[in-house]
């Protein structure tokens, strides 16, 4: 059992079964043949439903199988930054992780390739099965699909035993797919039902275990042994006493706790809400984390059927599964009115608070070691006359080991390189557990340009996903307007881009050097720049000697985006000095985090380096030096105001 668990004492929920990776076309409209490019997310029904519970607030697990190689390593990541206890994940060292290909057609059509030839989690056993794991969870998902072998059918059978004997309770999500059983076509994944008398019997025998059955019409009718959904669900609860909940569409649910009556219309429902469908698929693991929310905290069926169509209108809006689950406080949201558009992913509102928060991890204090620069190198190899520019992507290297040797693994800490002469020191970041970042602009342009390119979604089309989008603007109140129009159109194509590529965007805003700057002026640009639709995940603003200048700056991001990340200090080359002086100021401000500090580290290093005065080692250790100074001096004044 992980330490999590432990301290935790229990978990609400253990999902077992499927785990894959979903491939999901990115072209909408088309074939699944002349789909080009496709996003990566983690799948499987079980997996998708400990995601979306997870982020609904509950306390969850998974107990599955994946490969030991890179998707098998993606899905253990992801659930880890979802909050999902990952230590019934066994990593197979002898099969691959499942994948799934699919894509959208149109309204009626969704594509499905499952590939599945002896994947990992069809290898799990009931050796792979903890009692003691399964008994620190309330209830335990199991699903159709690990029923459909020997080997996954006696792994289920027995984490559902070891939970009735715990106490605890089993739900059942019927998780019906006939290409799973062999019933269909390998090309016909999205197949939802083949009547079968032997997967009948295999389904019902699990009944007597189980305390809540879950299922479409489709899926009551495979488990009922008939296509009349009236009889099914009798048939069903002649073997099980526990609740019923019969999805229906966009018709919501209806649930049975006792008798079935003579009209579905005469069961549990909850409120409906008539969204534009967009994408079926993982509707129906949402619908599960969403009922599961209320179920599992004693709220009335009424209220869990609520949250289940909620959390399956929103997903069926989006694109992808899991990453289109909302959290507690979307769900929140989309329940407190009424008057959202029936094409719901055109809500501005709702995809914000989705997007700000689902986003991982937290950050408490983020410094770092900013080394972007690029037109100031240009100009330091010309000043120093060594006319060797191919030095300087070794020079930003030696930066990461300089962060190296202060961070110590601390996830506060990261890097700031360009992709023209950081590039060797970016990749080298992909394998450490600091926040990286990178500049988009062109460096000093303005109106503001991008490097690389006129399209900002063609540039981070080839970015990492782990790299946040820095952006440098130039921009003061009492610029002309042309100027501003055109800054402010640049700025949003790089918001809805980093929207659309899914990368985080750090806004950095340097008012200073294009006119005069009073107390209130960095808190009206951040005014401005949200009214223009724009929400960073991050600012990087220049330091304020005053207090009341970061208040205002609290005040208006606390007012437009309250879950925004935070701010960042930058340090216009500032003396360590004039640096720990600013620190001081904007401590007393929670929504500042840290800083985002280069030539006060690495400028006279640089130079020496350069100039061969020092060799890697002396310039590794001076800069190492030079940050550890702010590190300290931020969290001292950081801690000093907690006291």
């Amino acid at each position: 059992m992980s330490e999590a668990v432990a301290a935790a004492g229990s978990l609400d929920l253990i999902a077992l079964g499927r785990s894959s990776v979903d491939l999901y076309g990115e072209q909408i409209g088309g074939r699944l043949e002349d789909m080009g490019s496709f996003a990566k997310y983690v799948g499987g029904s079980p997996t998708n439903t400990a995601v979306g519970a997870a982020r609904l607030g509950l306390r969850t697990g998974l107990i599955t199988r994946v490969g030991a190689d890179h998707m098998g390593r993606f899905i253990r990541e992801q659930l880890e930054r979802e909050g999902v206890d990952v230590t019934g994940v066994v990593s197979d060292p002898d099969r691959l992780t499942a994948l799934v290909i699919l894509g959208i057609r149109d309204l009626d059509t969704f594509p499905l390739i499952f590939y599945r030839e002896n994947c990992a989690d069809m290898a799990l056993c009931e050796a792979d099965i903890d009692p003691q794991l399964v008994a620190s969870a309330a209830a335990l998902l199991i699903n159709g699909t690990h029923l459909s072998r020997p080997g996954v059918r006696a792994a289920s059978l027995k984490a559902a035993r070891a939970i009735k004997a715990a106490g605890g309770q089993v739900i059942f999500d019927i998780d019906y797919r006939p290409v799973l059983w062999g019933l269909a076509g390998k090309d016909n994944g999205e197949d939802r039902f083949v009547a079968s008398a032997i997967v009948t019997s295999q389904l019902q025998s699990v009944l007597p275990l189980c305390d809540l059955i879950v299922g479409t019409e489709e899926e009551i009718h495979i488990l009922g042994g008939t296509t009349d959904t009236l009889a099914a669900l009798k048939a069903i609860r002649a073997a099980t006493d526990g609740l019923l909940v019969c999805k229906r569409g966009a018709d919501g649910c209806v649930a049975f706790q006792g008798a079935i009556p003579d009209s579905l219309d005469h069961g549990i429902v909850g409120r409906g809400f008539p969204i534009e469908v967009f994408n079926v698929l993982g509707a129906g693991d949402a619908f599960m984390a969403g009922f599961l929310r209320g179920w599992l905290r004693g709220e009335p069926i009424e209220t869990c059927c609520t949250y289940a169509n909620a959390c399956g209108a929103i997903v069926v809006s989006r694109h992808g599964c899991a990453p289109a689950e909302p959290s507690w406080r979307e769900l929140e949201l989309f329940l407190a009115r009424d008057d959202w558009p029936r094409r719901l992913r055109d809500s501005a509102a709702l995809e914000q608070m989705h997007w700000s928060s689902n986003r991982h991890p937290a950050y408490s204090d983020l410094t770092v070691l900013a080394i972007d620069h690029r037109s100031q190198f240009d100009e330091l190899v010309a000043t120093l006359g060594t006319g060797n520019l191919d030095r300087v992507p070794r020079f930003k290297q030696l930066a990461l080991r300089a962060l190296e040797r202060v961070a110590h693994n601390h996830p506060g800490c990261g890097l700031l390189a360009d992709g023209r002469y950081g590039a060797r020191a970016l990749e080298a970041a992909a394998d450490t557990p600091y926040w990286i970042g990178r500049p988009i602009e062109m460096p000093g342009s303005r109106p503001l340009q991008f490097e690389g390119g006129h399209e900002a979604a063609t540039i981070l089309a080839d970015w990492p996903l782990d790299h946040v989008v820095k952006c440098l603007v130039f921009y003061h109140p009492d610029d002309d307007a042309a100027l501003r129009e055109a800054q402010d159109r640049q700025i949003l194509r790089l918001f809805e881009a980093c929207r659309h590529t899914r990368h985080e965007l750090l806004l950095e805003v340097i008012a200073s050097k294009h006119g005069p700057v009073s107390t209130g002026t960095v808190a009206a640009l951040v005014e401005h720049f949200y009214t223009l639709g724009v929400y960073p995940d991050w600012w990087k603003l220049e330091p304020a000697a005053e207090p009341a200048a970061w208040t205002a700056v609290e005040a208006v991001i606390g007012k437009h985006d309250p879950y925004c990340r935070g701010v960042v200090l930058l340090g216009l080359a500032a003396t360590q000095d004039a640096l720990l002086t600013s620190f001081a100021a904007a401590a007393t401000s929670p929504i500042v985090k840290g800083f985002a500090v280069g030539r006060t580290i690495w400028a006279e290093p640089a130079a020496d380096w350069l100039s061969g005065t020092i060799d890697d080692e002396g310039a590794v250790a001076a800069m190492a030096a030079n940050f550890s100074i702010l590190v300290d001096g931020w969290r001292a004044v950081r801690e000093g105001q907690a006291a």
